[in-house]
């Protein structure tokens, strides 16, 4: 399947849109990336960027049995995962966004674990997570509290501007979150927690 890429007019004019979530209820993990990129905003599809790592981290990390394309996202939820965005419109970058607006998205992201009620909420970018959540000193990984009653993690941004981690150190981080939050285990742990 040849994929189109949008032309520079598209991707100017791809600015405040907003790419639908990807969500059902129950799922295993939510993954709340930051916002989609112009890209993603031009296409309709998350993490649609050429050299963003989700889809094959999502792979290598064995949460899909294939390599899924951003246009067969959907897939996901027969797996049990899906996708948001703290903030819910395309820019060139997170540094397009305020701290406001990503405060605002941890009460959307709040709302929709609530309403949706996965088992793990993973967002994707450490810095969008310490600022939404003002946990300055917030580590990688598992995080203390819950978010609607959801485990809450935090993950390296998957794109490919993120030099510090390679898509096999983003594997690993994935896998240790599909490993503590993929199956009936982690809802039990919860409600008995």
């Amino acid at each position: 399947m040849q994929r189109t890429r949008p032309s520079r007019a598209e991707l100017r004019a791809a600015a405040g849109k907003s790419v639908p979530d990807v969500i059902a209820p129950g799922l295993k993990v939510l993954f709340c990336g930051i916002n989609p990129s112009l890209y993603s905003g031009a296409v309709g599809h998350h993490f649609a960027r050429p050299g963003n790592r989700f889809w094959p981290v999502l792979y290598m990390a064995g949460f899909t049995p294939r390599l899924l394309l951003p246009e067969e996202e959907r897939e996901l939820l027969r797996y049990g995962y899906g996708i948001t965005n703290l903030a819910e419109r395309a820019t060139s970058g997170e540094h397009d966004l305020s701290v406001e607006e990503l405060v605002a998205g941890r009460t959307r992201l709040e709302e929709k674990a609530a309403q949706y009620v996965p088992d793990c909420i993973a967002v994707l970018g450490i810095g969008a997570y310490r600022a939404a959540f003002a946990r300055r000193q917030a580590e990688l990984g598992v995080q203390p509290e819950t978010l609607g009653g959801a485990a809450l993690w935090v993950l390296p941004n998957p794109s490919g501007l993120n030099a510090h981690y390679q898509a096999a150190d983003l594997a690993r981080l994935f896998r240790a979150l599909r490993d503590g939050c993929d199956g009936p285990a982690s809802r039990t742990d919860r409600a008995e927690g």
